[in-house]
């Protein structure tokens, strides 16, 4: 059983930043690609950004290339998203999940919720 634990959420203001963490259950990153979804309300699950610990490629949506950034930190076992230059759309609850694609998770966190508002 994968564990994983979302941390980071809260309210900023458009152009802001904030740094989310997922903190993953001992050598989930050796078998799973960990990816960042969100979910807006009556919007459905999407992906934001994927890495694998493998090879360290990575993937953003279109909509955050340029203002997101994914890392993984081995030694804390732990994947984190910079997120830049936030913008009320990016308001959603985040999640961190095994796989990059919404059909491929096996393990969802519970989620942390990021506000953009003024």
């Amino acid at each position: 059983q994968v564990q994983l634990v979302e941390s980071g959420g809260g309210l900023v203001q458009p152009g802001g930043s904030l740094r989310l963490s997922c903190a993953a259950s001992e050598f989930a990153l050796d078998y799973y690609a960990i990816g960042w979804f969100r979910q807006a309300p009556g919007k459905e699950r999407e992906g934001v950004s994927c890495i694998s610990s493998s090879d360290g490629s990575t993937y953003y949506a279109d909509s955050v290339k340029g203002r997101f950034t994914i890392s993984i930190d081995n030694a804390k076992s732990t994947v984190n998203l910079q997120m830049t230059m936030l913008k009320p759309e990016d308001t959603a609850v985040y999640y961190c999940a095994t796989g990059c694609t919404v059909l491929a998770v096996h393990y969802w966190g519970k989620g942390t919720l990021v506000t953009v508002s003024s």
